[in-house]
């Protein structure tokens, strides 16, 4: 059975209630730095491409984590959508998200941890209208 490292999913399995955007940052490569290489950024193993951090807010109320990076694979910076006006809020919808599972070996005991990367961004479209499963038709 071949099982993918890089599991694709929905943006809205991962972000219900959306997502925002606080900034676009060069990802690292920890054995470049540690090397000292000139150029640190880290590169897609797959595609070559740089690596870019996208630091996200979860909109979830109930996330146990509010803000996340999300790594995404493009030869510039992606650029972020224009904030709701009025707000410092950058609503976003990634694209082609993908789920990647590693084992954390820091600490007394491994844990299972999840990385997420995204082909891409764009606006956020509107949130479907909820139900009120009460309400009359």
């Amino acid at each position: 059975m071949a099982i993918p490292r890089r599991i694709p999913v929905a943006f809205g399995d991962v972000f219900p209630n959306g997502a925002y955007v606080l900034g676009v940052e060069p990802s690292n490569d920890f054995e470049k730095v540690q090397a000292g290489a000139h150029d640190t950024q880290e590169r897609d193993p797959h595609s070559g491409l740089l690596v870019w951090a996208v630091r996200v807010l979860d909109a979830d109320p109930a996330a146990r984590t509010a803000e996340l990076k999300v790594k995404i694979a493009a030869e510039v910076a992606p650029v972020p959508p224009d904030p709701v006006p009025g707000t410092p809020f950058r609503p976003v919808e990634l694209v082609g998200v993908q789920v990647i599972p590693w084992l954390d070996l820091n600490g007394q005991r491994p844990k299972l941890m999840f990385a997420l990367r995204a082909s891409g961004m764009r606006p956020a479209s509107p949130l479907p209208a909820r139900q009120n499963p009460g309400a009359a038709a």
